[in-house]
This record gives structure tokens, C-alpha cells and sequence, in this order.
């Protein structure tokens, strides 16, 4: 199993000193970002999404065999809520073309009060162009049921592990040969770090996946956390 090992995001000042060397300028944060993973998740695109040549100014930036996977727009997951979801898709897959083969994986983060409609995941799945990988992570507990399993199943979508102070969010479906993990928030010192028992028992859980390839990513950024505790995991598996 390839298992890639980033941070959710890279533009985060206080990661100067960290992963950044004082003096180098934040124009140039990705390229000395991708000096040490080859894999990152870009959540800015929920807020705010890049033109498809900003992605294939990042793509052009980075080496051969980096991968970026691409939070989807609030727009579709926050906004829409997974209406309609034709147009909103289409936009965010021509904006993401620009980074050609150095595409990752879609993610879709569902706000916490959208209660499960299967129906309106499978249309919204439907949307992605064939081969796309898409992940969906849910945050309401309506969504574990035997329906959704299928549903993302019959899509070939995966479930997104989550984790918060090293408790899982959710039930460890494997819905498709690849996986998707998130891990917000740890509760070692200094916070919101994960400790070295946390970060076993995620790699043990990516182990005993069983899947082809795995894509984990620390989004527990402040003061440097994520940098710290993906370096560390990346070693562990």
C-alpha cells in the first residue's frame, strides 16, 4: 500500500521556523513545502476557488510526483447542500483540470447539521467525471446507515476517517480500495498536537485498511502540529 502523508493547507505563518527558514519568502512556501511532502490538501478552494490556471500554477511548482488533493467549494456542500449539484461540480472540475495528473483525490465536508438524503449523494456523486476520486466526509450521525454504505460503494466514493482529540468520527467502512483520513485535532501538549499513542493507533487503523492506497491529512495546524505530527506518522508507516 502507497500511503500519502500530507497537511491540510501550507500558507500558515507560523510555520516560519517549523517548515519555513526565516528568509524564505511566502511566495515560495509551496515549492519549499514540497521539499518535504509530496502530498497536500487544499482547503482554501472551499472558501474560495482558485481559476484553473492558479492550479496549473501550483502544478507547474511542484515535482512530478507530488499529488493535490482539493476540498470542494462550500458552495456545493454548505450553500447548495448538495442541490442541484450539477453546475457546481462542473465549475469545480474544470478549475481543478489545470493541475492535470497532479490531481489527489475530491473532498466533500459536509456541514454537521445536513442530516442524510442518499438520494441526493448518489446524484451529487453522479456529477464527478468517471475515475475521479471523490471522498465524502459526513458529520451528522444520520448518515451511518446501510444506504449510504451502498451508495458510496456503488460510486466507488470513499468514506473520510476523521479524528478529534483521537477519537474516530465515524464507522471504519472501507467503501472503495483507496482511503481518505482527516485528522483535525489532537489533545497532547502542546495542543492541538497528537501523541505518539494516537499517531500508532492511526497508522495501525491505515494498516489493517487494506487498501491500495491511502491519503491522511493533518489539519491540526496551529503552531506547527501538523508539520510535526505528519513527519512523524509518514515514519511510522
Amino acid at each position: 500500500m502507497r500511503t500519502h502523508v500530507g497537511t491540510s493547507g501550507w500558507q500558515y505563518k507560523d510555520w516560519r521556523g517549523e517548515l519555513y527558514p526565516e528568509g524564505v519568502p511566502q511566495r515560495l512556501w509551496l515549492e519549499t513545502y514540497a521539499e518535504t511532502f509530496h502530498t497536500v490538501e487544499s482547503n482554501n478552494a472551499f472558501y474560495r476557488l482558485p481559476s484553473p490556471e492558479t492550479f496549473a500554477g501550483w502544478a507547474e511548482r511542484t515535482p512530478g510526483d507530488f499529488v493535490m488533493a482539493v476540498k470542494a467549494s462550500r458552495y456545493l456542500t454548505h450553500i447548495k447542500r448538495m442541490s442541484d449539484p450539477e453546475e457546481p461540480v462542473e465549475r469545480l472540475m474544470n478549475a481543478v483540470a489545470g493541475l492535470k495528473d497532479k490531481l489527489g483525490p475530491i473532498l466533500l465536508q459536509l456541514p454537521p447539521t445536513l442530516r442524510a438524503d442518499p438520494g441526493k449523494l448518489e446524484r451529487c456523486l453522479a456529477c464527478f467525471p468517471s475515475g475521479t476520486r471523490v471522498a465524502v466526509e459526513f458529520r451528522h450521525p444520520s448518515w451511518w446507515t446501510d444506504e449510504v454504505k451502498d451508495v458510496l460503494r456503488e460510486r466507488d466514493a470513499a468514506l473520510c476517517w476523521a479524528d478529534r482529540l483521537g477519537r474516530v468520527q465515524n464507522p471504519l467502512w472501507r467503501t472503495t480500495s483507496w482511503g481518505y483520513a482527516r485528522l483535525h485535532e489532537g489533545g497532547a501538549t502542546p495542543r492541538p498536537s497528537y501523541g505518539d499513542t494516537a499517531l500508532r493507533s492511526w497508522a495501525r487503523r491505515v494498516h489493517e485498511a487494506g487498501w491500495r492506497e491511502a491519503y491522511v491529512y493533518f489539519n491540526n495546524d496551529p503552531g506547527g502540529a501538523a508539520v510535526r505530527n505528519a513527519l512523524r506518522f509518514r515514519a511510522l508507516v
